[in-house]
């Protein structure tokens, strides 16, 4: 496939993603992806410190001290709260807001444990298998279906020639 096929199909797919979506299911198919993505991203990650690669210990220090992930998920939303709050219509359906409430739900639902119960269980293997992949179900269907007037167009837009 030459540069051009891969410019015009770009092309159709921007267009029937403006064409299908409104700005706020835009935003809703965005959320959802970088949730989805964040999470699977982190889960990966943590498996991959688990296996015994990364950092000793597992995660990030600041001070000596255990920096959970919660923290960065906090600080997005709180972020995303000061747009809606101060924020024109336009700045709260951003895809830069959409990615940052996703990706900030993500980092707080992995670390959901912690916070209920106030015990850094997140290591432990007990649950996680299914925990995991219950969330990144979940995760990967909303996407799915915040995006159902979107994926018939999108796909015909890839598959078509020119």
């Amino acid at each position: 496939m030459s540069s051009q096929d891969v410019a015009d199909r770009w092309s159709k797919l921007r267009h029937e993603w403006h064409e299908r979506l409104d700005p706020n299911e835009q935003s809703a198919v965005i959320s959802w992806a970088a949730f989805t993505a964040v999470f699977g991203g982190v889960r990966a990650l943590t498996h991959w410190i688990r296996a015994g690669h990364g950092p000793k210990g597992g995660g990030m220090s600041l001070g000596g001290q255990h920096f959970h992930h919660y923290n960065i998920g906090i600080a997005l939303l709180a972020g995303v709260g000061a747009v809606a709050l101060r924020g024109t219509d336009e700045d709260r359906r951003h895809p830069a807001v959409a990615v940052a409430y996703g990706s900030g739900g993500a980092l707080i639902v992995d670390e959901l444990a912690l916070l209920l119960d106030l015990k850094d269980v997140y290591w432990a293997q007990d649950g996680r298998k299914s925990v995991d992949t219950a969330v990144g179900l979940i995760a990967v269907g909303a996407t799915f279906f915040a995006g159902l007037p979107f994926w018939p167009s999108a796909r015909a837009a890839i598959q078509s020639p020119g």
